[in-house]
């Protein structure tokens, strides 16, 4: 087993998510370079499409805006979400009898703080919805981070990821939605009538067992637990990424060699993974670009042992691989990182 790959490898997020959650605090006049210095990131890596950051990056950055702001909704709506108001809504709710009681709550307190999102929640048949009314339709960004606020409440209040059928939203789709699709579902769909998430009305029904213990644990793993802990578990790529980091790269099974670990033939792998807007090889480089962006910023190895540990012939073939994958050089991240 590799353990740097298991402890390295959680993904990333890209750069696009970095610019929309920071477009709102530069148009108020927030000093975006503070921001990013705070939060552990390059200012230079902006500029580059390419580029991500790791999700402990990620996490810090939420937390600088917020702060920076007074706002856990980072200016997306016109009346402020003070700072304290998810820590104050997650306390709340912990003691409701089930999640029926707990998420009537949680819509109801996003209700009253947001002005621009008006939800509710109503069950049809064996489906549940929570349906997002809108005067005018915000970006994804928006309408995820909304999303994964209330999604992150309702897995912890049951101990468990509370999967996600589908998802229909008014607004265009991003250029890239796959870092939504890793962490909601693979079905979403934009340009609709209305806005609203799908998921099975079993749910409503689990009890609440949370305590005063795990709330505080709760809270001192928010965000990051949001972007992480409740990701989107039943994506290909996600259980091909769960196989290929238990072992080093040098022992990464070829393509034709998947079927007999996965139980799933060639041809539906390669269509799924298309369906995902993803490939093998693609997922390959990806946990090796993971994996080097959170060692150059979280530890002090060479770019010598980095080669090593991701099985390049060496460290210049490794430099050119990073550069090709996020568009800048691994010393970008390493300066940040010891800065």
């Amino acid at each position: 087993m590799n353990n740097q790959l298991l402890q390295y490898s959680k993904g990333t997020i890209s750069i696009a998510l970095v610019h929309e959650a920071l477009k709102p605090a530069q148009l108020k006049g927030f000093s975006i370079t503070d921001i990013l210095h705070k939060a552990g990131i390059a200012e230079e890596i902006l500029h580059s499409p390419l580029a991500r950051v790791s999700v402990e990056a990620y996490a810090q950055l939420w937390i600088e805006i917020a702060n920076s702001m007074n706002d856990e909704f980072f200016g997306m709506d016109t009346h402020a979400m003070r700072r304290g108001s998810y820590k104050l809504l997650s306390r709340m709710v912990m003691h409701a009898e089930n999640m029926e009681t707990a998420l009537i709550q949680i819509l109801q307190f996003m209700n009253v703080v947001l002005d621009d999102f008006q939800s509710n929640l109503f069950s049809e048949e064996n489906y549940s919805y929570i349906v997002i009314h809108d005067q005018q339709p915000k970006g994804m960004f928006c309408y995820a981070t909304y999303l994964m606020l209330i999604h992150g409440l309702m897995c912890w209040l049951t101990g468990q990821r509370v999967p996600i059928n589908h998802i229909e939203l008014k607004c265009a789709p991003p250029a890239d939605d796959t870092d939504y699709k890793v962490r909601f579902c693979e079905k979403i769909s934009y340009l609709s009538e209305r806005n609203y998430i799908q998921f099975d009305a079993t749910w409503l029904k689990t009890t609440i067992k949370q305590d005063e213990s795990s709330w505080r644990q709760f809270i001192r793993q928010t965000p990051h637990n949001l972007l992480v802990r409740f990701k989107n578990p039943f994506a290909l790529s996600s259980i091909i990424r769960k196989h290929l980091i238990n072992r080093h790269p040098s022992e990464w099974h070829e393509l034709s060699e998947l079927p007999q670990y996965l139980n799933i033939s060639e041809a539906t792998i390669q269509r799924r993974l298309k369906n995902e807007g993803n490939s093998y090889q693609q997922l390959k480089n990806e946990i090796r670009r993971d994996t080097a962006i959170e060692l150059l910023t979280r530890t002090d190895q060479s770019l010598q042992e980095i080669s090593d540990e991701l099985n390049f012939q060496d460290p210049s073939a490794f430099h050119r691989a990073f550069k090709k994958w996020t568009g800048v050089s691994p010393g970008i991240y390493r300066n940040k990182s010891e800065s």
